[in-house]
């Protein structure tokens, strides 16, 4: 029986780092911070890295028989993170920006630390799929001409095809790469429709050129020019024998003077007689199905919210100053409950939400426009006696909605008391409480409808959130609700 000691093991390896004694390599990275040195020891790093393995041959010591290696493009944060990795096999994760991770992988895999970078990839993929999508340009552009990431770009590649609208109405679209627009345009899965394509082309090519005014009926032929000559390789890609006769004559006419003139003479002649042969190259139709986005996009997902609604929220829960897009919500707000389908006893609300985690109730106000609601990210508990719950990242809200111009978001300021579970007797006349009486769902005769015992008060002497989410402190009744569960959006393989 062989006994391993590998904890151990690591512990010594990685003190090594700091042994300045016998070291005889020395690393300098980072020429941001005017370069930075780290000190190794080279049977470590040829074992261990057979990049540095063949560094290390290809490098001369100096008189001390130290050798130096160069490397102006990793920053100091990532090099400390790899040489840690090196020399105890540990990498902690767990609170590092996914920024970072990104960069980290990028690095170990240039390092030839193949395992490293794999077991981060398979991470940024299985668990920061969000952050991926939002961040498309960056990452697809960085791992294009790649051999590497064959798992990151299947991972793109089936969004590409199947949600090509995350891409193309991302906020970093513009700033995609001429090389992976052109692959993209390429495809004859994209599910979306040819003129939105030959939309976002036109886009793309304008955003290359600044100095392009907003609106085409003021370029000069000279402006025209410029754009043919940034879209040359995009432009023989769209399949324009396949966009509608309206459409060519109110989106492509404008710009036809960045097209062949026998290409636009048999686009004319193509649009009013369908059956005549062209001189130009007619493109397959691409594959196109129904496209759009998956079920946490449908309206029919909520009695009471809309996706604007749900793109606020999410950009709440991440604490973004600005609101997700709406192609770029990170969350599936998946529903647990709602009153009108499963009844207004508060009992039901402890039943069914019991042991969930990361949870939104919306409440819809009787008689007025008002839509109030609260996040909870513990997990919500039936089997309690009466307690307070501590936690920093709840909230409570009112949403924008008919003559509500605006919404409300009131954060925990005082998270002794942030949330209130009941008792089991108590569950019948309390639903879910946050704050002290910041926003509460009672009803004395067990159904939130038929009584106005719901509340969202607010006094200067019992304060949990920071702000009030209503103008008045009278009591309501609701006429409907939903407790959502907030889930990171992951997509399907095709």
């Amino acid at each position: 029986m062989a006994i391993k000691f590998f904890d151990k093991l690591s512990q010594d390896f990685s003190e090594l780092i700091n042994d300045k004694k016998e070291y005889n390599v020395v690393i300098e990275v980072d020429k941001e911070e005017n370069m930075k040195p780290f000190t190794a020891h080279s049977v470590v790093l040829r074992y261990r890295s057979s990049y540095f393995d063949k560094e290390l041959e290809n490098v001369t010591a100096n008189e001390n028989y130290v050798k130096t290696i160069i490397k102006p493009n990793i920053s100091f944060q990532i090099f400390e993170i790899i040489l840690r990795y090196i020399y105890g096999g540990i990498v902690n994760i767990e609170d590092m920006d996914t920024k970072i991770i990104y960069e980290l992988m990028v690095n170990a895999n240039e390092l030839e630390l193949k395992e490293l970078s794999v077991k981060l990839e398979s991470y940024l993929i299985e668990s920061k799929a969000s952050w991926l999508r939002t961040h498309f340009s960056f990452v697809y552009c960085s791992i294009f001409d790649s051999n590497e990431f064959q798992g990151l770009k299947k991972f793109y590649n089936d969004i590409i095809a199947k949600y090509p609208k995350l891409i193309f109405e991302s906020e970093d679209f513009t700033s995609l790469q001429e090389t992976a627009l052109v692959f993209i345009l390429k495809r004859n899965d994209l599910q979306v429709e040819e003129i939105k394509i030959w939309d976002y082309v036109i886009k793309w090519g304008i955003v290359q050129n600044p100095t392009l005014h907003a609106d085409s009926k003021e370029w000069s032929n000279e402006n025209f020019k410029a754009l043919e000559i940034t879209l040359r390789q995009c432009l023989p890609l769209i399949r324009y024998f396949h966009i509608s006769s309206e459409d060519i004559w109110e989106k492509v006419k404008p710009y036809k003077k960045i097209l062949e003139e026998q290409l636009w003479d048999d686009i004319i002649q193509h649009s009013m007689s369908p059956n005549k042969s062209v001189n130009s190259l007619i493109l397959p139709a691409r594959n196109f199905s129904t496209p759009e986005l998956p079920s946490r996009m449908n309206e029919s997902f909520s009695t009471i919210i809309n996706r604007e609604h749900v793109a606020e929220l999410s950009s709440w829960i991440d604490r973004k100053s600005t609101i997700y897009s709406l192609v770029n919500i990170p969350y599936e707000f998946q529903l647990i409950l709602r009153g009108s389908r499963d009844n207004f006893h508060p009992k039901t609300f402890w039943n069914m939400c019991h042991g969930h985690a990361g949870t939104i109730v919306i409440v819809k106000v009787a008689g007025t426009d008002e839509i109030v609601g609260g996040f909870n990210p513990l997990a919500w508990d039936n089997s309690t006696e009466d307690c307070y719950m501590e936690t920093n990242d709840s909230f409570i809200f009112s949403l924008k909605n008919g003559n509500n111009q605006n919404s409300i978001l009131s954060r925990v300021i005082n998270n002794s008391k942030t949330l209130s579970y009941c008792d089991s007797n108590n569950q019948n006349f309390y639903g879910p409480w946050f704050g002290i009486y910041e926003f509460r769902m009672k009803s004395s005769v067990s159904d939130f409808t038929q009584d106005k015992e719901c509340s969202c008060e607010s006094y200067p002497e019992f304060i949990t959130y920071e702000k009030p989410i209503r103008t008045t402190n009278e009591y309501f009744s609701i006429v409907d609700y939903e407790v959502f569960k907030i889930l990171k959006y992951k997509f399907q393989s095709v």
